[in-house]
């Protein structure tokens, strides 16, 4: 025990007994100065050296009206500090302090009207106005009885406070504040309570919106789980969920148990209900099985299983959707993701999809994403990795789903296998880099040509790079052979074709420095010149397995090959240019704006074709510019432009631009335009409207088809420790139809959300957008 000198302590198994009011403001605090305890009249406190009665400067103490969080070691014997107007008892067996009583220990401090500390049971016994405070949670009431040491007691009528980090926050994260009353609380050892008729409440006293409600609540610590009986929550008043026994995490942690249902309405469905049951199966398995019911439809069960390990993770989902009362038949659908590290180097992947039909998702689903998915993947890979070399294995198809009575998708082929090899050395003598790449694929198809592929790719370049500019020289061959089946009359069953690559890619970077929305910063002007050259050589009798025409962008005027896909190497004399400025930050190197413009040039005609494709006109490709990044405080631009000056027409142009001048305040708007394909506005926001209330949408329409493609409008509105949400969606199907959904949703925070969820909605269609009154925790009744 520490001591200092010329300080007059009574100590009684830990305490320290003083007259004015005194505070260890902090629990790692020293130990401080106090005055002596002079006994009262009439009574005999204890003898005392009176050489230690000499008057002392009156002590000061800077008081505290809050404990921080201390970490107590359980080994260490802590001292007690009393202050009060009266302090009387005796030695050893009890002290009595009366008036104004404060009584602080490390973490820990008890405010009372009248207290008894027994030193042997190292018990309290207040009563009076009653405030103990533990860290940051405060409990207060009329009188409380508790044993120190083990934490062992009671609270009689306790008003509480309570505030917990969610789990993952840092430290000094803002915690949720919970609150509530009792009718009695227990102590029933270190981190565990046991309260009667007992409320909750994350709102604040003076304005309790919502509570819950419970007539006994199990609080415990150690094992970070809560019970509840008879729990009952209240709205404005108004009961709005009931449960007779309820089980939950105090941190947040999975936990087996009914989930928070969910509620909403459709137009292809109409009611619509899901109440999800979560399974704990393991700390690294869990299954989640949600009866739906659809009004329209009938019942659908979804269930979802995901593992993890240390070499290995996936998840396997499917829903079932049994005599669907419109379709007439059971439908169906099921995802299957594994992905495993086979050590030494191994690892496999596999990727299975399957639907009863091309529109059961269209039908149940309110993604875009999901109703205009068509072809469905279906992969398996086994892959190695050497270090400069890899190499892969993989099997892969794709099902067309079809429905009876409308004209179904064509069947694509199949790999089965296809094996990949990859090599890369750039550490050669004299600075030379060699890569190399080899494909074997096996094309299987029900009526088209089917056959083998096998081609190799290898390339020597040799890098020359200073700080200011470079230029790397790069050759190779491209060497093909096919063995076809059930070819064109006229095709030979093996087909070789070799092809020389030869180009070189050049840059330079100049820099300066300038002013940019009152920064100093660098600009940068990046010219590029990239030059290609592959001969002609004949492929008209070559099949086309899983080639196209690649999309033509910034990336891929700076390739080789126009083709993705190897089964067209087209033919090319050219050069490519193309300028780059960007807006850098000096010290941090971020990338404020960039601007590009670009343009490929021809040396001769095209040549190789796909089927059904036309050569093009002129000498020169098509104009690409670009400019993305901050234009202004909180303005942000990204927009891209592809123009053709033959026939001087836009082929492509998108613009999208959004300013966010803090979270919660968020508008975009955007055009995106392909000639003779795409023509499509986009609109959508996040802004306060008045009070608490917030707006929310998005307006998505197609000039080329002259229909809303989707439509999301909905408000939020911030009640302080609870949020509403109601959102209506409108989307159109690939079908020419289209399903309308709502959205209600009530969020209490640190909680429990009630309705349908419409976040993921919300953060899919609003780019930018925030959730408003953002809890420092996720609910802890709630996981959908």
């Amino acid at each position: 025990m520490q001591r200092f000198p010329r300080v007059p302590l009574i100590w009684l198994a830990g305490l320290a007994l003083t007259g004015p009011l005194l505070a260890a403001d902090e629990a790692n605090s020293p130990v401080p100065q106090v005055s002596p305890v002079l006994p009262a009249p009439g009574r005999e406190l204890l003898a005392v050296d009176p050489q230690l009665l000499a008057p002392l400067p009156e002590p000061t103490l800077r008081g505290s009206g809050r404990m921080l969080p201390q970490q107590r070691d359980a080994r260490e014997n802590y001292p007690n500090f009393i202050s009060a107007d009266r302090l009387h008892g005796t030695q050893d067996v009890e002290t009595i302090a009366e008036g104004a009583v404060e009584m602080r220990t490390v973490g820990r401090s008890v405010d009372t009207d009248h207290l008894v500390y027994r030193p042997n049971d190292d018990e309290v016994e207040a009563t009076g106005n009653v405030v103990l405070r533990r860290d940051v949670d405060v409990m207060r009431g009329p009188k409380m009885k508790l044993r120190l040491e083990d934490n062992v007691g009671y609270f009689e009528q306790p008003q509480y406070s309570i505030s917990r980090l969610g789990v993952g926050q840092a430290a000094g994260a803002t915690p949720v504040p919970g609150s509530g009353e009792a009718e009695r609380m227990e102590f029933e050892g270190e981190g565990r309570y046991r309260m009667k008729k007992a409320t909750y409440s994350t709102c604040s006293a003076e304005n309790r919106d919502w509570f819950a409600e419970v007539d006994e609540l199990s609080l415990d610590y150690n094992s970070e789980v809560g019970r509840a009986t008879n729990a009952r929550v209240m709205f404005g008043g108004v009961p709005i969920l009931y449960s007779p026994w309820l089980s939950f995490s105090l941190n947040n942690q999975r936990k087996t148990g009914l989930l928070s249902p969910t509620f909403g309405s459709t137009s292809q469905g109409g009611l619509d209900y899901t109440q999800p049951w979560y399974w704990n199966i393991a700390p690294n398995m869990d299954a989640t099985i949600a009866p739906r019911l659809i009004q329209k439809r009938g019942t659908q069960v979804g269930t979802e299983f995901r593992y993890l390990d240390r070499t290995y993770n996936g998840q396997i989902s499917g829903t079932y959707l049994a005599n669907d009362k419109v379709y007439n038949d059971s439908r169906w659908a099921y995802t299957v993701l594994h992905n495993q590290n086979l050590g030494y180097g191994f690892a496999g992947a596999l990727n299975l999809n399957g639907v009863s039909d091309s529109r059961y998702l269209g039908d149940v689903s309110t993604r875009l994403a999901l109703t205009s998915q068509t072809y469905l993947l279906r992969q398996g890979i086994l892959s190695y990795g050497g270090g400069w070399w890899n190499a892969s294995v993989n099997a892969l198809r794709y099902q067309a789903p079809q429905t009876p009575g409308l004209v179904g998708l064509p069947e694509l082929y199949k790999r089965l296998p296809q094996v990949n090899l990859s090599m890369l050395r750039p550490d050669l003598p004299l600075g030379m880099s060699l890569s190399a790449n080899a494909e074997y694929v096996d094309f299987s198809h029900p009526t088209s040509v089917v056959g083998q592929r096998w081609s190799a790719y290898p390339q020597l370049a040799v890098p020359l790079q200073t700080a200011a500019f470079y230029v790397t020289p790069k050759i190779g061959v491209h060497a093909t052979r096919y063995s076809l089946d059930r070819q064109a009359v006229g095709t030979p069953k093996y087909l070789d074709r070799t092809v020389p690559i030869a180009s070189v890619d050049s840059g330079v970077t100049f820099e300066r420095n300038v002013a940019w929305l009152g920064k100093d910063i660098t600009q940068t002007l990046e010219p590029r010149l990239y030059y290609v050259n592959i001969p002609h050589r004949d492929q008209t009798q070559v099949p086309v397995f899983d080639t196209g025409l690649a999309d033509f962008n910034f990336a891929q005027i700076f390739s080789e090959n126009r083709y993705a896909g190897n089964d067209r190497i087209g033919d090319a004399d050219q050069l490519t240019g193309m300028v780059t400025s960007r807006l850098i930050d000096p010290a941090t190197g971020t990338e404020f704006l960039r601007g590009a413009i670009g343009q490929r040039y021809y040396f001769r005609d095209q040549t190789v074709l796909l089927p059904g494709e036309l050569p093009r006109k002129g000498r020169t490709a098509d104009l690409l510019a670009t400019v993305s990044g901050q234009i202004a405080q909180r303005l942000y631009l990204d927009t891209g432009l592809q123009y053709n000056p033959i026939d001087e027409r836009t082929k492509r142009f998108n613009i999208n631009a959004r300013f966010q001048p803090e979270p919660g305040h968020v508008i975009n708007a955007g055009y995106r335009y392909t000639a003779d394909q795409v023509g499509q506005f986009d609109v959508s926001a996040q802004w306060p409207i008045w009070g608490g209330w917030h707006g929310v949408g998005r307006y998505n329409y197609s000039t080329r088809d002259g229909r809303v493609i989707e439509s999301v409008g909905g408000v939020e509105y911030d009640g302080g420790c609870w949020v509403a949400r109601a959102v209506a969606q409108r989307i159109a199907t690939i079908d020419n139809n289209s399903n309308t959904a709502v959205y209600v949703q009530l969020e209490l925070n640190g909680f429990s959300r009630i309705g349908s969820n419409p976040l993921e909605l919300l953060k899919r269609n609003i780019p930018g957008y925030g959730r408003i009154n953002q809890p420092a925790a996720d609910p802890v009744f709630a996981a959908n």
